[in-house]
Formats: C-alpha cells, structure tokens, sequence
C-alpha cells in the first residue's frame, strides 16, 4: 500500500514577523525535497479546510473566540513572546487540520498505509487553554479525538521526535488512560517540561536527552523506553508529531541528530505500528527551523514510511 503526502496550498496564509524561525519558507523546504523522482510513488493530496470547532475537542469553549478576537483585521498580531497570530493565521490553522483529518481517513479506510501531512502553523505546544511555542491549534490532539469519535478507536498512540517537549499534548491528554503520549526531547530547553517522572494516569512516557547528545543517546532512550511502552499500550492507530529540530544544524536546539536518525527512529516506530495497529500511522510535522536540515530529515522520515 502506498504513502499519503498532503500538502497545503495555503501555507503562507500565516504569517510571522520577518526572521521568525517558524515562517512559510519551511514548507517550501519540505516541498522541494519531497518534489524528488524518489518520491513519485507518493499518492498525493491538498490539504482540504477542516472544521476549526472540533477544536473544542481538546481545547477550553472559548478558545477559539480567544484566537480569533486576538487574529488582527491585517498585518501580524501577538499572543506572547513567541507566537504570533495573523489576519488569515487561522485559514491556515483549518486547513492544517483538514489535511490531517483527510490523512486520518484514508488511513483508517485502508486507502493508504500511512500518511505524513507537512502543514503548518505546528500544534503541539498548545495547551488546553493556552495558544504558545508558535501552535495555535493542536490538530494532532483533535485527530487523536476523531479517531475515537468517528472511526471507534478505543486507544490512540502520539509519539512526538520534535526536540522540544509537546506540553500542550501532554495537558491535554494527562488524565485520559485510552490515549498514550510519548516524547523524546531535549532537557533542559523549552517549555521547560516533560520530566521523566511525570506519568499522567500511566499513559505518559518522557524521555530527555541531554544537549550535545546525538543517535546513538536517542537509540538507546527508544529502546529502553519509548519502543517498549508504545508496544505495551497496544494502539489502535500510532500518530506522529514529527519535529525536526534535534537536527544538528538547527538554531532553537542542541542535539546531534542526522537524517538517518530520523529514518531509523520512524523505522522503528513502522514496526510496532505493524504489529499492534495494522501500520496505521498519521504524522504531521511540527518544529525543524534549518531549511536543509529540516529537507533532509522530512525526505528521511517520508522514505521510511513509503518502506524504505
């Protein structure tokens, strides 16, 4: 069975303050590696806009009326030190939902194997009640519902590789034994969360990595760790927040990983899923702020999914 690419035409409706890590040239990166004869057996889709409402999901009632009384008329607006909203930021947040929702779905039915969604603005530092860490919407969060809601998943996985820690999913799902989050990052960094003493209702699975650390650190930490719990948890369906900012080359992180990193860690990820959850596995992409790093750590990542 093939591999789902969805992509988002409407990428740079978001927009950020100019030198912002998190703007629309990542996208354009992630498109131009992908665009490679390498990839031409993917099956690939745009990003359809996606109900913003199912945001209530996982978000607090108000908070969509909060993101949109903060959205300017034009130009960009601020929500704190790091996260801006713009007059279409949230055009661009439904249809980043939509695509992953539309990934979901071709997953589920069978029409695809897995899928990997490259949209932006990312998700998963967005809290309960709290947009932050660039994430206005966490739509990895929402998926994880609709699973369930719609398609009678009774227990979803979340694996997150994005160097920094995704507290937002963390928050949401902390209380929730049919939902399992896992996270590899880099500690200390921001947000300043994910100790590995922190286990929710036992459906929480931190494991930090020190600055300076590369592969073989994080080989280790998913083999004695992550791997092991994900397997334990049993999933329905896997979910993938794929941050590619412990690259090397990236400027917000300090770790040392290269693209085979990201091939062995979505690798080993593939095995489980085969074996829990028939392969069913939707990515979407989070962080990764070096424009070649972030290329060739997505291009690694797609490889790995489409089977090598």
């Amino acid at each position: 069975m093939a591999t789902l690419y969805v992509s988002q035409r409407n990428f740079a409706d978001h927009a950020t303050p100019t030198g912002h890590p998190e703007r629309a040239d990542r996208i354009r990166a992630v498109e131009e590696a992908l665009g490679a004869p390498a990839f031409d057996r993917l099956v690939r889709r745009d990003a359809p806009s996606g109900d913003l409402t199912l945001a209530e999901l996982v978000h607090s009632p108000d908070y969509l009326q909060r993101l949109s009384r903060a959205r300017p008329a034009e130009g960009i607006g601020q929500i704190d030190e790091d996260t801006f909203i713009s007059s279409r930021s949230l055009d661009a947040a439904s249809t980043a939902l939509g695509g992953g929702l539309m990934a979901l779905e071709a997953v589920v039915l069978g029409e695809v194997r897995n899928a990997f969604c490259a949209v932006r603005p990312p998700g998963h530092h967005a809290e309960i009640d709290r947009p932050m860490g660039f994430c206005l919407v966490n739509s990895i969060a929402v998926i994880a519902r609709e699973a369930q809601r719609k398609y009678g998943a009774e227990r979803v996985a979340i694996v997150d590789f994005d160097v920094h820690h995704g507290n937002g999913t963390e928050d949401i799902f902390k209380d929730d034994p049919t939902v399992f989050y896992a996270s590899s990052h880099q500690m200390p960094l921001y947000p300043g969360t994910g100790a590995p003493s922190f286990t929710g209702v036992g459906n929480i699975c931190n494991a930090v990595l020190a600055s300076g650390s590369g592969g073989p650190e994080m080989r280790l930490a998913y083999d004695d760790k992550i791997l092991p719990a994900l397997d334990a948890f049993a999933p329905d369906l896997l979910l993938i927040s794929a941050g590619f900012d412990a690259d090397y080359r990236d400027p917000l992180a300090g770790l040392n990983w290269h693209p085979d990193d990201f091939a062995w860690v979505t690798t080993r990820l593939m095995e489980v899923a085969a074996r829990r959850c028939d392969g069913r596995i939707v990515s979407m992409l989070e962080g990764g702020y070096d424009r070649q790093g972030l290329a060739t750590g997505a291009a690694a990542h797609v490889t790995a999914l489409m089977g090598g």
